[in-house]
């Protein structure tokens, strides 16, 4: 079992920064990958980034492209999500997910646990 908890959360105007962060129970973090998603009102959960077990590798949504950057440390147990230039179609509840294996999917369907999510709000 990974139990996953987000945090970093909050209310930023346009063009400002946030850094996500998401703290996981358990000895074998580093036996998963790891990915961010967000869920905007109305609409469907959307994959924002992925990394590796190991970090190595990422993938970003091309909307967030050059902005957000994902990363981990696995002797801390915690994915972070650094968020920069945040714009108003950022706003969603942003939620970490982990997947058993070295690589991430951009299909949420692939995630075995769960974060309860945070929000993230953008003002113009």
């Amino acid at each position: 079992q990974v139990q996953l908890v987000e945090s970093g959360g909050g209310l930023v105007q346009a063009g400002g920064s946030l850094r996500l962060s998401c703290a996981a129970s358990g000895r074998t973090f580093s036996s998963y990958a790891m990915g961010w998603f967000r869920q905007a009102p109305g609409k469907e959960r959307e994959v924002v980034a992925t990394i590796s077990w190991s970090g190595g590798n990422s993938y970003y949504v091309d909307s967030v492209k050059g902005r957000f950057t994902i990363s981990r440390d696995n002797a801390k147990n915690t994915v972070y999500l650094r968020m920069n230039s945040l714009k108003p179609e950022d706003t969603a509840v942003y939620y970490c997910a982990a997947t058993k294996g070295p690589n991430g999917f951009a299909d949420a369907a692939f995630y075995d646990y769960w974060g309860q999510g945070t929000q993230v709000t953008v003002s113009s």
